[in-house]
């Protein structure tokens, strides 16, 4: 789920989808228009799920997607080797979602931990963790 932005109404730190992967702002630039076209942004933005960086360039008048970010809360159930349970502590639904890459996070999660998940585009991400129950 997205909704469209204007270019030129963006950010540092907003969210965008770029190749169809959501993607966080770390660096925009406005150009000033020149005599044959309009002003232009640069924006190179890193992917949530990947870590990669992409960069685009486009007209500040010209539209794009904007992802919509459920920030939701969760329990640990178990933990695999390349996996997490997690129940939804709203919904109680149990899904599996990959480990975090973050090292630091990782060591810290444990069966019972309370922990912050991002759902965007039907996909899931934890995010940090919250304490115990």
């Amino acid at each position: 789920m997205s909704r469209p932005q204007t270019v030129g109404n963006l950010k540092i730190g907003h969210h965008i989808i770029i190749d169809n992967e959501p993607c966080r702002i770390v660096e925009f630039e406005k150009s000033k228009p020149g005599k044959h076209g309009s002003a232009k942004a640069r924006i190179i933005a890193m992917g949530i799920f990947d870590g990669a960086k992409r960069s685009i360039v486009s007209p500040i008048s010209a539209r794009i997607e904007m992802p919509l970010i459920e920030k939701r809360s969760g329990q640990i159930i178990s933990l695999t080797e390349n996996s997490v349970q997690l129940m939804d502590l709203e919904t109680y639904d149990v899904f599996y979602t990959l480990k975090p890459t973050d090292e630091d996070l990782n060591a810290k999660l444990s069966a019972g931990l309370e922990v912050e998940y991002w759902k965007v585009t039907d996909r899931t991400k934890i995010m940090r963790v919250k304490g115990r129950l």
